[in-house]
């Protein structure tokens, strides 16, 4: 039975949590509808059904769904091919049912798969994708738009080329206004006087002295004014009828449409592995570890899918640098995602004017914070730590979804860790002692917990090169599970080539189940002893012989 949760039991910390996603989630609604080459209320839309419909609907607590940056491209080329926006949003209507098909066949089980160290090193390369991508906007250079993930950019230029553009660009009001912003939001989290004014958050702080210094800036006429492309730019309704052309609906006619569908199932895809690993990730994030079910998730994101087309909107899945910054302001439930969602639909009722003006410099740095806590150094040394088994899947993961894009990077960890994994197996499947004494050996073999067909190969070479006349001791004591190929290869050992080379075997702790004979349990130390034995008078004897 589903425990019936109080949304409102924590509202001053999610009131104010949902403020600063809001605050981040505006911006990045626009940039990715911009770069989808949407209307820009397109992105808007989906902010809000990301967070009021699927922040209702999820049992997440603190993962906020909207437009996603790894969309982008599928959605540029889709309209591009479709050759109209309202066809495009019936294949996002298609991909909204399908995701509700796959969350009651339980598809979201496969996020129980996602590696550990993988769903880490993720997190810690968007982190370093956010403060390299938001480090130009902090300097006022705004040629890339908000929420842009790629490395490679769509003026071909890449992430660190950028950068080194950023010498020509500086806007010095910018700077002052990042410096300021940086001031306000590391003195909040120190400062035990700030720390307990829990209902106004650093990032509305913040931003309200962003916009501040720039008005004092546009006033005085001073060269450190920003100007209106570096701010926040949310599209101003003039009107009701203004109102009602945002509304975009489906063109269902467009069902038969092959290629609608194609396009359909590949937004279908996409969204559902993004948010499986974005709530992968949000679970390990949140502080009082809860854990989301992935299948009820899925469902979500498909009702939210197919309300967004039909209002207009883009597609969308959970995502990791609005759900970060949910988590860093300290969201305690879901209620969070949903004010943010709110905050959305009142900003572009009621005011857009005041939103626009915000610098973007003070949204970056805000952002900026949030992709250090993503990616800070201590990660980096827990898995250093455990090992190179944990650490190289943990830093290629973050090197390639810096270098590619998320899924790619993320896949590429997977396969690295099972690589990893098979190689761990077939090290540690068993130990093999081999003790020498004079004219024979007492070889010791001692399975590991599982053995598994992986291991058939490693344990069949040493099987292989054990001596004539030696004594082997198979230990299964601690042994849980042994794969039948691995049971057929120790039975044929005792029972042909062991009988032909004079080796004696002697199996220990196997259970009645695999039909070996077993050695009990009361006479295996008697056994070693006697091996021991029999090789001394044998040593005794051969002397005695020399002597005569």
């Amino acid at each position: 039975m589903t425990k019936k949760i109080n949304l409102f039991a924590n509202l001053k910390s999610d009131f104010a949590s949902g403020l600063v996603v809001f605050l981040v989630a505006l911006p990045l609604c626009l940039g990715i509808a911009m770069a989808s080459g949407a209307p820009l209320f397109s992105g808007i839309i989906a902010g809000i059904v990301g967070g009021i419909v699927v922040g209702y609907l999820s049992q997440s607590h603190i993962s906020v769904s909207g437009p996603a940056a790894g969309l982008t491209a599928i959605i540029l080329t889709a309209i591009t091919d479709l050759g109209a926006f309202d066809v495009f949003l019936m294949s996002v209507f298609i991909a909204g049912l399908i995701q509700l098909a796959l969350g009651f066949l339980k598809a979201g089980s496969i996020s129980n798969y996602f590696p550990t160290n993988v769903i880490e090193g993720m997190l810690a390369g968007i982190g370093i994708i956010i403060i390299l991508k938001q480090i130009p906007h902090a300097f006022g250079y705004d040629a890339d738009f908000e929420g842009d993930q790629a490395f490679v950019q769509n003026d071909g230029s890449n992430t660190f080329s950028f950068l080194f553009d950023i010498l020509n660009h500086i806007h010095l009001g910018a700077v002052v206004v990042s410096a300021v912003s940086l001031v306000i939001l590391l003195a909040w989290d120190k400062v035990p006087f700030l720390k307990r004014i829990k209902l106004v958050p650093g990032a509305l702080v913040a931003v309200i002295a962003g916009v501040i210094l720039n008005e004092i800036f546009l006033s005085t006429g001073s060269t450190l004014a920003i100007a209106k492309e570096h701010l926040v730019s949310l599209p101003v309704p003039k009107s009701f009828d203004d109102f009602k052309s945002i509304i975009i609906t489906p063109d269902f006619t467009a069902v038969t449409n092959p290629q609608v569908w194609v396009v359909g199932v590949t937004i279908a895809i996409v969204a559902s592995i993004e948010t499986l690993l974005c709530i992968e990730a949000t679970d390990r994030m949140d502080v009082q570890k809860r854990y989301t079910n992935t299948n009820v998730e899925l469902r979500a994101q498909g009702v939210g899918n197919i309300i967004s087309s039909l209002l207009g909107g883009l597609p969308m899945t959970s995502v990791v640098v609005r759900s970060s910054a949910n988590n860093n302001a300290g969201a305690k439930s879901k209620l969070s995602a949903i004010i943010h969602g709110i905050l959305l639909l009142i900003s572009v009722l009621s005011i857009p004017v005041i939103l626009n003006k915000i610098p973007l410099a003070t949204l970056a740095t805000v952002l900026i914070l949030v992709g250090y806590k993503l990616a800070k150094p201590a990660a980096f040394m827990h898995f250093w730590k455990k090992g190179k088994y944990q650490f190289v899947p943990f830093i290629a993961t973050l090197v390639f979804v810096v270098a590619t894009d998320l899924l790619k990077g993320v896949a590429l960890g997977i396969v690295i860790s099972i690589i990893f994994v098979l190689r761990g197996n077939l090290k540690r499947a068993y130990i093999f002692k081999k003790e020498e004494y004079e004219d024979g050996d007492i070889i010791h073999i001692d399975l590991a917990q599982e053995v598994s067909f992986l291991n058939k190969a490693a344990i069949k070479q040493t099987l292989a090169e054990i001596p004539e006349n030696s004594k082997v001791i198979i230990n299964a004591h601690d042994t849980e599970y042994i794969s039948h190929d691995v049971l057929d290869l120790i039975r044929e050992f005792k029972e042909t080539r062991a009988l032909d080379e004079n080796i004696k075997v002697k199996l220990k702790g196997f259970k009645e189940a695999y039909e070996l004979e077993n050695t009990p349990e009361n006479h295996n130390h008697v056994t070693i002893e006697h091996y021991y034995d029999v090789a001394k008078r044998e040593v005794v004897k051969k002397e005695v012989v020399r002597e005569e």
